[in-house]
């Protein structure tokens, strides 16, 4: 079994440092395409190999460009098979944390909340591949407040890792009500750049398909990459207008690092984006929007 593992985890950062190189050579033919098409003077750059590119334009079908990726591979089953959710905290955690982790439980709908204890990450990977879970999230705090928040897809990667802040709970609002566990509705808004699609879909992909007549509505906002979690139920007064009612909790999230790998991997997967937050341009630049 632990054989069969290794060679699958090699095989899949095998096709991932693969398709970086397609996507380059695409990204040429494509260039060269756009300038024989347009009767424009052929790059520089590409002057050398102008021969090869055009014969190998020929046998380009056309819209089969991007169909096989690692993203094919990690999340082959989206929307044919409900996602499976394990929820645990650090070790320790405060009251305060657990409910988080209670009210994460039921945002996500399947999902399965479990006491950390003594395990360590390497145990509660093993005993999630075998239960066949997809993904695993994990909530920090700190001095009671949760500040971190990870989702390890598995059984290969990504694991991305966010910063939560400005954290309201449900338990810190008075009479509040329950809350529905209908499959919800998505809206993603403001993931416009090819990170800000990657961060997309390791956050859509935790939630399965709902039905037509779900009145329960999950938004994911994007601005400055600051993302906005906010939790809704929806009721129609009349055929025209629309009551929305937040059901809570309500954060934000703050991407940091995604690496090619799981959670007990921390040490040896490659890191396919990190935030440098100390650079000149870093308080201007935004990587979730093409904007």
């Amino acid at each position: 079994m632990l054989r069969r593992e290794a060679r699958l985890r090699r095989e899949y950062l095998y096709r991932k440092a693969q398709e970086e190189s397609r996507r380059a050579a695409h990204s040429r033919k494509e260039r060269l395409r756009l300038a024989l098409q347009d009767n424009r003077l052929i790059p520089t750059d590409l002057r050398q190999e102008a021969l090869a590119l055009q014969g190998s334009l020929e046998f380009d079908d056309a819209g089969g460009e991007g169909v096989t990726s690692h993203v094919d591979d990690e999340y082959r089953w989206a929307g044919v098979e409900d996602p499976k959710i394990m929820i645990t905290t650090s070790r320790d955690p405060s009251s305060r944390l657990k409910m988080f982790a209670k009210e994460l439980k039921l945002v996500f709908p399947g999902a399965q909340r479990m006491n950390r204890g003594r395990h360590e990450v390497g145990a509660l990977v093993r005993a999630c591949k075998v239960n066949g879970v997809t993904d695993l999230l994990v909530v920090h705090e700190h001095r009671g407040t949760p500040v971190g928040f990870i989702v390890s897809h598995l059984p290969f990667g990504p694991t991305a890792y966010f910063t939560l802040c400005n954290v309201i709970m449900r338990h810190d609002i008075p009479d509040l009500g329950t809350m529905s566990e209908a499959k919800p509705h998505l809206i993603m808004h403001g993931f416009s750049s090819r990170l800000g699609k990657r961060v997309s879909d390791i956050l859509r992909y935790l939630f399965p398909v709902p039905k037509d007549d779900s009145h329960r509505v999950i938004t994911f906002a994007n601005q400055d990459d600051y993302i906005s979690f906010r939790h809704h139920i929806y009721k129609n007064t009349d055929p025209r207008n629309v009551e929305l009612t937040e059901v809570g909790p309500r954060f934000e999230l703050k991407l940091y690092m995604i690496r090619l790998g799981t959670l007990e991997q921390e040490a040896t997967a490659d890191v396919e984006w990190r935030w440098h937050p100390y650079t000149n341009t870093a308080h201007k630049r935004v990587f979730l929007s093409a904007e």
